[in-house]
């Protein structure tokens, strides 16, 4: 059998295949799964994304399943726990960076029903279909990914610059930047007709 071609930028570890064959770029609806991503996406400043990926269980069982309701009532004892915790990310504004996003979470979900319907409403509902050639090629940032970036300070939110911003649309599928010729780029195009 021939092998899958895939993005460069996953190439050759078995789990940033794995997350790029079955995550990357699908587009999700869903506010537990969008809340995670922006978790991990926001912890994920300044480091590269496997860091991030190879703690995700970690960060998993520290942080309630990504529960937001509970992580927006977390305690200053829960808050210390979380910073002895070798197997998350212990950056301290981070930490307290999650609790005040997941409070700002839940008062969009009030505003506009959704977090999703909120974040999609960004992209009119439909991810934008891009044509990379090589992943290298791709924006860091886009106008977009810069309104939703203010949006979201507006709101409260902290470490979501357009960077962090764009990197969470790449991964919840807001936008399509499977390279062209990867396996996923047609089939993730599918999904978002």
């Amino acid at each position: 059998m021939a092998e899958l071609q895939r993005c460069g930028w996953c190439e050759g570890d078995a789990l940033y295949e794995a997350y790029h064959d079955t995550e990357w770029g699908i587009p999700v609806y869903d506010d537990n799964t969008i809340f995670e991503f922006l978790i991990l996406e926001t912890f994920q400043a300044g480091l590269s994304w496997i860091t991030v990926l190879r703690k995700r269980e970690n960060f998993r069982k520290a942080f309630n399943d990504f529960d937001y309701k509970e992580i927006a009532n977390y305690s200053e004892e829960k808050i210390q726990d979380l910073l002895q915790n070798p197997g998350i990310i212990r950056n301290k504004l981070k930490v307290r960076a999650t609790i005040t996003n997941a409070q700002a979470f839940i008062k969009v979900q009030e505003e506009f029903g959704s977090f999703s319907k909120y974040i999609w409403g960004f992209v009119d509902g439909k991810p934008i279909q891009n044509k990379i050639e090589n992943y290298k090629e791709a924006p860091a940032t886009t106008n977009i990914s810069d309104k939703l970036s203010k949006d979201l300070k507006k709101r409260g939110f902290k470490f979501v610059g357009p960077t962090v911003v764009y990197a969470h649309m790449q991964a919840t599928g807001m936008v399509n930047d499977h390279e062209l010729s990867c396996f996923r780029h047609h089939e993730i195009k599918k999904m978002g007709t």
